[in-house]
């Protein structure tokens, strides 16, 4: 059997567009992937300019035949560039395309084949990911959380997917760690997100005065309740209230709170008539309450029912790789509010930062910026303009020398050596010898060492 018979048939089957043009640019063969994807018919194409489909990627002279015509014909092909064209319904279509001039057997030029790919979803694809991508890693942040770490992009989508639903949350994390900013990022992630947002920290406040923020109160419910007035829970209807520090809640207020998860209706103190309310309820935590529970001071069933869904928010130490940029977006605020043209920190500073514990998270950090701006007019922050237990915070010996002249001495000589061999280089220095570049800095400031003069 002779294949070569049915080619038609195998061309009608590709699913990538085929046109053949004559020398002038004139269709003269489409195949159903090319109607597809042009949104014409073979009929339509069919003896009309190859113009007809606007493309991007051609250069039409239009001057006569052949190379008179276009590019393609002296180049001889044209291999898988992206480019656009226009449909029948004059919208653009993302296309790969490749093309071949074809030649008679005496070499005379008589068209060009030309293959068109649909790639205009995968387009789509890549600028909805890119979309994402820019979402998360814009310099304002992730609805106003910083990162690009792993760890806070899987957060940042275990958020976007929590945000669909009114499911009970509980953020857990270190304090200043941003538990509210991802109260928040919930919030406005969800479809409440132009209904209020209501934030209660639980802590702030004694048990009385508690009942009646979180349920509003009646006139005369106690002494000073002069008017009635509404709650937290009234005031968040439709939207969110995030429920800080609930590890603090009185037993109490613990009881009643249930009650409103359960009944989704509250009752104002000194009031016998409930009143229903919808909201969505986050609440946040740095304390162990499967201990509270475990000693009697958390009652384990409204733990279940605010522990639906669990957020953890990570310290800052598990996520360093998102200390320069953070540290940067507060340097940038920093220096608009003081107006001093500080651009950024110093190498040293910089690894001070990356390699401090961090016990107070993004808030320590932010302070330690604000810190620094006192002391630093301009230029960068460098080591010597951060707290002194940052600065000093590495632990690290800075000499082996106590009140000795002559082993000080040796010291000094024996880093310019070193500092020599890796070529003035401070971190090629601090690999040679096993610390870190912010020891390095240390040793040279304290003996007085100058690159140029002592080591160059």
């Amino acid at each position: 059997m002779d294949i070569a018979k049915y080619w038609k048939t195998i061309v009608d089957t590709l699913q990538d567009g085929l046109l053949v043009v004559d020398p002038r640019g004139r269709i003269v063969a489409a195949n159903p992937s090319a109607e597809r994807i042009t949104g014409y018919t073979a009929e339509e194409l069919i003896g009309k300019s190859c113009r007809i489909l606007n493309c991007s990627g051609c250069k039409i002279i239009g001057k006569g035949a052949g190379t008179d015509w276009c590019g393609l014909f002296s180049r001889g092909s044209m291999k898988e560039k992206k480019c656009l064209i226009t449909n029948k319904d004059q919208h653009s279509i993302h296309i790969v395309k490749s093309a071949s001039v074809l030649k008679d057997k005496d070499g005379q030029i008589i068209g060009a084949v030309e293959t068109l790919t649909d790639i205009t979803e995968k387009i789509r694809q890549q600028q909805e990911i890119s979309s994402l991508r820019k979402t998360f890693h814009l310099d304002e942040g992730y609805h106003g959380i910083l990162g690009k770490s792993q760890m806070m992009l899987n957060l940042f989508e275990m958020i976007e997917n929590v945000a669909q639903s009114d499911t009970p949350v509980m953020i857990q994390g270190e304090s200043g760690s941003g538990k509210e900013l991802v109260a928040r990022a919930i919030h406005r992630a969800s479809n409440r997100s132009e209904k209020p947002y209501i934030k209660v920290n639980c802590a702030a406040l004694n048990e009385n005065l508690l009942e009646s923020e979180l349920f509003g109160h009646v006139k005369g419910a106690y002494t000073g309740a002069d008017r009635t007035r509404a709650g937290r829970f009234e005031a968040a209807h439709e939207g969110t209230i995030f429920l800080d520090e609930i590890g603090d809640i009185p037993p109490a207020i613990q009881v009643k709170l249930l009650r409103v998860l359960e009944e989704r209706r509250i009752e104002r103190v000194g009031d016998n008539r409930s009143i229903p309310v919808d909201v969505r309820v986050i609440t946040a935590t740095h304390k162990n309450l499967e201990s509270l529970i475990e000693r009697g001071l958390f009652r384990q069933d409204l733990y279940f029912r605010i522990n639906v869904f669990p957020l953890h928010c990570p310290s800052l130490a598990q996520r360093r790789e998102d200390i320069p940029l953070i540290a940067q977006s507060f340097i940038r605020r920093n220096a608009i509010s003081s107006g001093k043209k500080i651009l950024g920190l110093t190498p040293e500073a910089l690894e001070a930062l990356t390699g401090y514990a961090w016990p107070g998270n993004v808030r320590e950090l932010r302070n330690a910026i604000e810190y620094a701006f006192v002391l630093c007019q301009s230029g960068g922050i460098g080591l010597h303009h951060l707290p002194h237990k940052i600065m000093h915070a590495s632990g690290e010996p800075e000499s082996t020398c106590h009140d000795d002249p002559e082993c000080a001495q040796t010291e000094r000589e024996a880093l310019i050596g070193v500092l020599r061999q890796a070529g003035g280089i401070q971190s090629k220095a601090a690999e040679i010898l096993g610390v870190s570049r912010v020891t390095v800095w240390k040793r040279m400031k304290k003996y007085g060492i100058d690159i140029r003069r002592d080591v160059n």
